[in-house]
């Protein structure tokens, strides 16, 4: 399951079109040189890009902005750390 979205309604839009544009080209691909796995490849890629578009979710985009908080988190936690000195004396 998706979690809630995390990308605009024009990057949605965005990713659909060029998705599909993606992916019709490469069917017209796979019509001349059936046995090329590469064209395969791209069609599930672009199929994916028009999949997040409809969901407007991206799971790379969580990862990343997951990725960003638990550093600015980690960063907030090595400032309060040092700034609490230890007095030996």
């Amino acid at each position: 399951m998706y979690g809630k979205p995390n990308i605009g309604i024009i990057n949605a839009l965005i990713r659909i079109t060029i998705g599909f544009a993606i992916l019709s080209w490469c069917t017209a691909k796979l019509v001349k040189h059936p046995w090329r796995d590469s064209y395969f490849l791209i069609a599930i890629c672009a199929a994916m890009k028009v999949a997040e578009g409809i969901v407007r979710y991206c799971p790379l985009t969580a990862l990343y902005e997951k990725c960003q908080y638990m550093t600015k988190q980690e960063k907030l936690t090595n400032e309060n750390t040092e700034e609490t000195p230890i007095n030996p004396t």
